[in-house]
């Protein structure tokens, strides 16, 4: 990964540009190892049982909406939404980074529309299972998940619109925000498992799955994400060094947050399950 996962700052020839490069340049490839890492966990626990059973390969699966007897819609629905997700989470940084996009034209294309379709599908598949099968924890998260899924759509629209228009620019800067609502599924498992590991589990009732700190993911996996975008496309613009200072200090923390959390998941629900 020689080349920037997002555009590099317009304004060269200062420490601080420097500094702004290669902190998002370190946060991209973390975020990425750590999507192919939950790629290849999908691979390996929930595709063989699916390949061999179709949905009734869900059976016994650990997943909250996962094969229910009877219902074809649902189970169609919740095997639709992992087998895709490996296309989303997987594809995802791929689309990001610059060498793709330049030397292999054609692949960019053709994973991105497979992207937008799965991102697109997932998301409706997504909404279909919370409403009527319900999910772990309580209104507020099923208002969390719901409000992701209203995101990806939108980024979707936007993201296809611009391309069609041929604004490249703001093309890429809605697919950039599709990534990061698309990501929310995993940027949830590395911030809760960081709030595991770092916190021993501070506001979050295990027997129920519900508490505070379990509200506040909710909303952060995909919030936060795209509010350190709306930073970082100000940073490119007119923002001052000492803004750029502050983007800095708060990427790299959270990237350290972020490796934490890709490390407890890894080893505490990927790795063992694989």
């Amino acid at each position: 990964m020689s080349e920037p996962a997002m555009p590099a700052s317009t304004v060269p020839g200062t420490r601080a540009n420097t500094i702004f490069d290669a902190t998002v340049k370190t946060w991209f490839a973390i975020a990425a190892v750590g999507h192919w890492i939950f790629v290849a966990y999908i691979l390996s626990v929930f595709y063989p049982p699916i390949a061999a059973d179709g949905v009734e390969g869900l059976k016994g699966m650990h997943l909250p909406s996962g094969f229910r007897e009877g219902d074809f819609i649902g189970n169609l629905a919740a095997a639709s939404h992992v087998i895709l997700a490996a296309i989303v989470i997987g594809g995802g940084p791929l689309q990001l980074v610059p060498a793709v996009r330049t030397r292999f034209p054609r692949f960019h294309r053709v994973l991105g529309r497979s992207y937008l379709v799965a991102a697109v599908i997932s998301s409706i598949g997504g909404l279909y299972m919370v409403w009527t099968r319900g999910t772990v924890g309580n209104l507020i998260g099923h208002i969390s998940i719901s409000g992701d899924a209203v995101l990806i759509l939108i980024s979707a629209a936007m993201t296809i619109r611009y391309a069609i228009a041929r604004r490249i620019r703001e093309h890429r800067r809605w697919a950039m925000r599709l990534f990061m609502v698309a990501s929310a599924v995993w940027f949830y498992r590395v911030g809760l498992m960081a709030w595991m590991m770092l916190t021993g589990g501070i506001g979050i009732d295990t027997a129920t799955f519900t508490g505070p700190a379990l509200n506040v993911i909710g909303f952060a996996q995909y919030l936060l994400p795209l509010a350190m975008l709306e930073w970082y496309f100000r940073c490119q613009g007119q923002a001052t060094e000492q803004g750029k200072i502050m983007f800095i200090g708060t990427l790299a923390g959270l990237t350290v947050y972020m490796s934490v959390g890709i490390f407890a998941a890894t080893m505490g629900m990927w790795l063992p399950r694989m």
